[in-house]
């Protein structure tokens, strides 16, 4: 019974916190908002309890914003938020790359990095809006396996929390790849960085293996640039309403 009561209270508070989550990317809590903690957990139909617990989660991600005599207020982003988030990403990923390839202990150990890349040479090849959708998967797979391939608990700790800042996951922009005219030429580039980043692990070329994720990091920041400039690509990526705001 115990065990089951507990299971509906991490279910509340996951549907609060997704719940929450899209309210804010959507523009429907608007930065410099006061959260009313008890209209939002009716509109969400869950109790204060796990609403407090999502907004505290989403506090870590840099969404929201405890006022110092109680409650929250929604965050005001800027650009240069964005790129700061951006950047620190790319010096974390850089680090797991570069302990990747320090710490292979076997080139079979590359195998399901090997076949995600091969998988998205493909979907690059012969990209369509349709396509999109499997590269942003896709691209999550490889990030999160390099991840990993970097065996270090506390480095996958401090990727998780950087990319759960607001614009700041690898794949945050793909959504409006869709639209942007240089979204080939971006993905081509993204995608010839994914493949000699692999060459540089297998080889155990760390420095090497840093540097191109770290530039790999920056083609995000290229995006960012180019969403802003476009109504069509800011109206298509997740979160646009807040990105309006830095306009």
């Amino acid at each position: 019974m115990a065990s089951q009561a507990s299971s509906e209270r991490n279910t509340l508070t996951v549907k609060a916190t997704m719940g929450l989550r899209q309210l804010v990317l959507e523009g429907h809590l608007s930065p410099g908002d006061r959260v009313q903690e008890v209209a939002l957990a009716e509109r969400l139909g869950v109790s204060r309890t796990p609403l407090r617990i999502a907004l505290v989660t989403l506090a870590h991600e840099g969404l929201v914003e405890p006022l110092p005599n109680g409650g929250f207020v929604v965050c005001s982003i800027t650009k240069d938020d964005i790129r700061d988030a951006i950047e620190l990403r790319g010096v974390l990923e850089g680090t797991a790359a570069r302990f990747a390839a320090e710490r292979l202990a076997s080139p079979a150990r590359l195998r399901e990095l090997t076949q995600i890349c091969s998988r998205l040479d493909h979907v690059v090849e012969a990209l369509t809006p349709e396509l999109l959708v499997r590269y942003v998967e896709l691209n999550d797979e490889y990030h999160r396996e390099l991840v990993e391939l970097a065996r270090s608990a506390t480095l996958t700790r401090a990727i998780a929390n950087v990319a759960a800042l607001p614009f700041a996951s690898p794949s945050a922009f793909l959504s409006s790849q869709a639209v942007l005219p240089r979204a080939r030429e971006i993905l081509v580039v993204a995608q010839h960085h994914h493949r000699v980043l692999l060459d540089a692990i297998r080889t155990g070329s760390g420095a090497r293996a840093e540097a191109i994720a770290r530039e790999h990091a920056h083609l995000a920041q290229l995006t960012l640039d180019l969403v802003l400039e476009d109504h069509d690509a800011l109206a298509g990526t997740a979160g646009g309403p807040l990105l309006r705001s830095v306009v």
